[in-house]
């Protein structure tokens, strides 16, 4: 999977992603450390990347200003509960394609997830 992880996304996340095989830029190697959410997204979907963070922002930002968007999956996570939601996190990356997960808000939490349709 192509992934872009937002500054907000735990290193040992973008590690685990990367070792299990992973494309996962985040926004400082893309040069976009500190920019706003929405000129993010835009990346991402340029780039044709799925949205990877823990900022509940990118709801609003892809269903009321509708962002253009390539897929999003949003952590819900601190480091308490990391371990259950990269497990989730690895889960949904098996059971899904990547061309299912552009079309999709996935919220990810320890023990379930749930999709929504982007469009």
């Amino acid at each position: 999977m192509r992934l872009l992880a937002d500054e907000d996304v735990y290193f040992p996340t973008v590690y685990l992603l990367r070792q299990n095989g992973h494309d996962v830029l985040t926004v400082y190697d893309v040069g976009l450390s500190s920019s706003p959410d929405p000129e993010i997204l835009r990346h991402a979907h340029n780039a044709q990347r799925i949205m990877l963070t823990r900022d509940s922002d990118y709801g609003t930002l892809t269903f009321l200003e509708q962002t253009p968007s390539s897929g999003v999956i949003f952590l819900r996570m601190n480091p308490q509960n990391a371990p259950h939601v990269h497990s989730e996190l690895l889960r949904v990356l098996r059971e899904h394609n990547e061309q299912e997960l552009h079309a999709l808000f996935i919220v990810v939490e320890p023990g379930r997830h749930r999709l929504r349709p982007l469009r």
